[in-house]
């Protein structure tokens, strides 16, 4: 284990080094004020304090190699080895800190029985967002351990947990979020624990017992595709259990809440149905995926770049109540009986998608693309030209609205608002903008408008409405 992590960091330096600052400068962002950062990582620190005990050793011992690798540039915050645990928690500590809102995902599986193999198919968005820039660079890594099935994972340099990865027989593993308490102290980061089912197992009762014996500290959902099983379930975790949700007739469907006999009825479960767009996101995959019939790895990526409600119903572009929120870090397509991962590449899951034959590359060694999907037409229109200006506008705007340094025109208001007039977003980060600079007036317009449009959740309304009410203090 040591040395595999050794290996990693040695071929991955530079990319590490970009990613956490990268990283950092988005925390700084967040938490621009020092005495306030030091109170936070002392919190940290002290949250995570049991947090090396409930990392296997194998795993521990890699991490180690691979912080051998890791810049020295951030030790004033805490030891190499120290920050890089922490690093495999940031998913569940961003899950626990904000309500799971920038950890939001969507996947799904089929079973295509129209054919004599049984084709199986699965699908995911990993829409886990801190900033652009993070997103940029992604590495898929493939990993024959002395112990275990050789797999490879999709993720960001200097990760060793799994979030959307395969193995060599065929068993996939993906994670999304569901709502849980806060936590007192940390567990086993989900990450950690889904990378030890990819790398020891090639079922799914062997997932569920190896998943059953961890304590987790958030909640979440594990989808499982099996070739060997010819099957999907979704085992759910909880820091007080875990559930299983197995697939009914040829079709199964993850957002972020439970859906087994053990959580289903949960008060806090029925809460998150209600209150976020979960159950939204889930109506949408129940009607573009039918329950029976044929269907391809291309259908599966179109699916994941939806940008529309239930029923068809505008969004505007980025909108989290869209299966494709124009923000996530990566999307997935498993071929599980062929043992083929499909991820993609840029402009989240727009972009092409590049197949990988986990069967042929650890067979001969050799990494080679398969098959590709190819990308999305949505990226030839100007809708989508115009959500990249969009972006651009966005990011000038929270750099207004963090550094108060400078301002902008009219010409940008405008053409920030025309390029995604239908998004509620537009006008909240505007009413933001104008509620920084002592306007008001202006803001409370601009979150007026908001309100008029197609709002991803009861939690995004009022999170709107308490902002009217303070301008109105």
């Amino acid at each position: 284990p040591y040395d595999r992590g050794l290996l990693y960091g040695e071929l991955t330096d530079d990319l590490m080094k970009m990613q956490e600052d990268i990283f950092v400068r988005q925390l700084i962002q967040f938490v621009p004020n020092k005495y306030a950062q030091k109170i936070i990582s002392t919190l940290i620190t002290f949250f995570n304090r049991h947090l090396i005990q409930n990392i296997p050793d194998e795993y521990a011992e890699e991490i180690y190699g691979v912080s051998r690798s890791f810049s020295d540039e951030y030790n004033f915050v805490m030891p190499k080895f120290m920050r890089i645990l922490n690093y495999h928690a940031a998913h569940d500590l961003g899950h626990a800190l904000n309500d799971y809102s920038i950890v939001g995902c969507t996947s799904l599986g089929v079973l295509d029985t129209t054919k004599s193999s049984n084709n199986l198919l699965l699908g995911r968005n990993f829409d886990f967002y801190v900033g652009d820039e993070f997103s940029k660079e992604k590495i898929i890594t493939f990993m024959r351990p002395d112990d275990g099935y050789a797999y490879a994972s999709y993720s960001w340099a200097g990760f060793m947990g799994v979030v959307s990865g395969m193995n060599e027989r065929g068993l996939s593993v993906t994670i999304n979020a569901a709502q849980s308490s806060p936590p007192i102290t940390a567990k086993t980061p989900i990450s950690i624990l889904t990378r030890e089912i990819l790398q020891y197992c090639s079922t799914i009762e062997e997932a569920i017992a190896i998943a059953a014996k961890r304590d987790v500290f958030v909640s979440e959902s594990i989808m499982v595709g099996s070739k060997e099983d010819g099957t999907v379930a979704i085992i759910e975790k909880s820091p007080n259990g875990t559930g299983v949700f197995n697939m009914v007739g040829n079709r199964i469907i993850c957002s972020n809440h439970y859906q087994s006999e053990e959580f289903a009825t949960d008060p806090m479960n029925l809460s998150n149905i209600k209150n976020s767009e979960s159950s939204s996101r889930y109506k949408r995959v129940e009607e573009l995926v039918p329950v029976d019939g044929a269907f391809t790895v291309e259908q599966i990526a179109e699916v994941l770049r939806d940008q529309y409600d239930v029923g068809g119903d505008t969004l505007g572009m980025g909108n989290p109540k869209a299966l494709n929120q124009l923000q996530g870090h990566h999307s997935v397509v498993f071929d599980n009986m062929n043992a083929t991962m499909y991820i993609s590449t840029q402009n989240w899951q727009l972009g092409e998608f590049i197949g990988y034959n986990l069967t042929d590359i650890f067979e001969t060694k050799e990494i080679a693309i398969s098959d590709t999907i190819a990308p999305s037409s949505f990226l030839d229109t100007p809708d989508f030209q115009l959500f990249k200006i969009h972006k651009e506008l966005e990011s000038k705007i929270r750099g207004c609205i963090f550094t108060e340094e400078f301002t902008l025109n009219e010409e940008e208001i405008d053409l920030y608002i025309s390029s995604n007039s239908e998004s509620f977003t537009t006008y909240e980060m505007l009413g933001s903008y104008y509620t920084n600079m002592g306007q008001t007036k202006s803001a409370n317009s601009m979150l007026d408008l908001a309100l008029t449009k197609n709002l991803p959740s009861i939690q995004v309304r009022n999170r709107i409405e308490n902002k009217i009410s303070l301008n109105q203090e």
